[in-house]
């Protein structure tokens, strides 16, 4: 019985915190496009870099050669 005198107030401040989180979220934008960000990784890479110019890039010694 003594341990829901501890547990009971912390839930509600968990709750609070994260109906906190939830309303920032919101006022700043994060749910405002949620499939933007799934359709851009199928798109091509529009600066006409790959992967192996990429990787190039990171490594000097490829560079040189």
């Amino acid at each position: 019985m003594e341990t829901l005198y501890l547990l009971i107030p912390l839930s509600l401040v968990l709750i609070v915190l994260a109906c906190m989180a939830f309303i920032w979220s919101v006022r700043h934008g994060q749910f405002d496009d949620l499939e933007k960000e799934g359709w851009r990784i199928l798109q091509e890479d529009e600066t006409g870099t790959t992967k192996e110019s990429a990787v190039q890039m990171s490594d000097p010694e490829k560079q040189s050669e």
